[in-house]
């Protein structure tokens, strides 16, 4: 079980700095002094080519590669112990098997695994968390009963981001959460995603729509193998830092 667990007082938000976060593959680097600070009840983007390290940024900070220099805290504490409790990481649709046999409720209820510990079975706290959690991304009823196969993309998403709730996760990092979506489920989505952050929640998502990104996330991290840019999506998307961003390379 995790040892890093917070939880909020009046006024507190909790902090991530990331702080000269330098990540390689073998001689390969991939992130170079990345620098940000940012607190729960916000949205973040993270927006570069492809092979800019936002997949790497997103794993890093959950804890999931080892840096070869820098550190990840979360309100103080270093961010290897938070993974599987205050963290939860959704990685891209095509990393996931959804031909597995499990049900949506199934999904959700495996986010209170962390919070049981060895041995230990479901109580009414952790069916209530599951209920809530399914509730919160508008999941209860007959969604709940479906196989993972059969759900289309948003409804997927829904799911793995319905887990992290019932985990009781503070922060979210999610990798490319709206591609394929439809103009409709990208803007559920987006509904829900603000919801998560009105909770006190931090989510950091990768994303790729510049066109869409002031109306889903609060700030916004330019990223190619270094930091461009970093802050509100109005002051930080200009052409110059775009251009920059993307810099031999053609966005949409």
């Amino acid at each position: 079980m995790s040892s890093c667990k917070h939880t909020h007082t009046d006024g507190q938000a909790h902090e991530l700095r990331v702080e000269h976060l330098e990540v390689a593959y073998r001689h390969n680097t991939v992130l170079e002094d990345i620098n940000l600070t940012t607190h729960c009840g916000s949205s973040l983007a993270l927006v570069g080519p492809n092979g800019a390290g936002k997949s790497t940024l997103l794993k890093s900070i959950a804890a999931l590669i080892k840096p070869r220099q820098g550190r990840v805290t979360w309100s103080g504490e270093d961010n290897v112990k938070c993974r599987g409790g205050e963290f939860a990481y959704l990685p891209q649709h095509d990393e996931v098997n959804w031909d597995f046999p499990i049900t949506v409720r199934g999904v959700v209820e495996m986010g209170r695994y962390s919070q049981l510990g060895p041995w230990r079975k479901f109580t009414e706290k952790d069916d209530l968390a599951v209920e809530q959690a399914l509730d919160l991304m508008e999941m209860n009823g007959e969604l709940a009963k479906r196989q993972i196969s059969e759900l289309s993309g948003g409804q997927k998403q829904r799911a793995f981001i319905a887990r992290a709730v019932a985990q009781e996760a503070h922060l979210l990092l999610l990798d490319e959460p709206f591609t394929g979506l439809d103009r409709e489920h990208t803007a559920n989505l987006t509904r829900l995603l603000r919801k998560l952050t009105m909770e006190n929640r931090l989510v950091i998502a990768s994303h790729h729509d510049i066109n869409t990104l002031a109306d889903i996330f609060d700030q916004v991290l330019l990223l190619n193998r270094r930091v461009i840019a970093f802050g509100d999506c109005e002051d930080t998307l200009t052409e110059e830092n775009l251009s920059l961003t993307f810099q031999n390379t053609t966005h949409v």
